[in-house]
């Protein structure tokens, strides 16, 4: 159990120290927050609490009493930094303790507090005598603890996945130009493939898509696309990399999946590598606003 305690304690403070060199530049602005706002004197502070928090970690876990006392006492002076912090209205400013994400909060001053008592009880646990069935209790306890934390971080990554995802989704197709025609320009040949009706007003919308038999996203986005098809004022075309092989080097078309969408006329309004549905709807607003707007050839 000592051992046990003593590694854990141990990796938690090299884990603190190999954090802050991870991300040297935001750790060491972090500094400010504890009083240390400029000058050679901060980055000294920031390498020195390095290489005090990498020491004391290391010779905790190799069994030093007087270094798990000493980090008992680092601990209750990071609680003491961290309140001074707040009471000067630092809450929220970045304190870098376990990476950039750690900011100043009474959270942090209780980690300190809970870290410092568990140093300095390690090398008191050879001399607490407990039943097997209390050990095992303890044991249970810190397993339920640790279940409940992995599922916080597991709901916390899936929420980030999410947001990432939604982020993606609200982007535009990848319009580069030289890929493909020049938007504004009449691809004749696009015009006679897709043969797009002519209609009263502002007329049907042409949407050629280039797809590859070996694109995996292309066969996963496939629905999408047919969907897509069904609009009335939309007329879709779909060209294979091999089978359409001279309308792709005509064009110039970079790569698969790429989307055009052209007037009535086979004047090109937009273009641009898609990756999903939203993507490719979005290739279709902007033809439509371009449509009724001058384009500048």
């Amino acid at each position: 159990m000592e051992t046990f305690l003593r590694v854990g304690l141990g990796l938690v403070l090299a884990g603190a120290a190999l954090a802050k060199l991870a991300f040297p530049r935001a750790s060491i602005a972090a500094m400010a927050s504890f009083g240390f706002e400029g000058g050679p004197l901060r980055p000294i502070a920031w390498a020195g609490l390095i290489a005090i928090e990498l020491g004391l970690g290391v010779a905790v876990a190799l069994g030093s009493d007087p270094a798990a006392y000493l980090a008992a006492a680092l601990m209750v002076l990071f609680a003491a930094l961290t309140a001074g912090a707040l009471l000067r209205g630092k809450a929220g400013a970045p304190c870098a303790c376990f990476g950039p994400r750690s900011k100043v909060s009474w959270l942090g001053v209780i980690r300190s507090l809970a870290l410092a008592a568990g140093f300095a009880l390690v090398p008191q646990v050879d001399s607490i005598s407990l039943p097997t069935d209390a050990w095992l209790g303890i044991a249970a306890g810190v397993a339920l603890l640790a279940c409940a934390g992995l599922a916080v971080a597991v709901l916390a990554l899936a929420r980030e996945v999410g947001m990432l995802r939604l982020q993606l989704g609200t982007q535009g197709a990848l319009e580069i130009a030289g890929e493909g025609p020049d938007v504004g320009s009449r691809a004749e040949v696009l015009a006679s493939r897709l043969a797009v009706p002519a209609t009263n007003g502002a007329g049907r919308l042409g949407l050629a898509v280039f797809s590859s038999e070996g694109c995996h996203l292309c066969q996963t986005l496939s629905p999408a696309i047919e969907n897509v098809a069904k609009d009335p004022h939309v007329t879709v075309g779909v060209f294979d990399e091999v089978a359409d092989a001279t309308l792709w080097r005509d064009l110039g078309i970079p790569g698969s999946p790429f989307a055009i969408a052209t007037d009535d006329r086979g004047t090109v309004l937009a273009k641009g590598t898609f990756n999903n549905l939203a993507q490719l709807e979005s290739v279709l607003a902007t033809a439509a606003r371009r449509r009724a707007e001058p384009i500048d050839a």
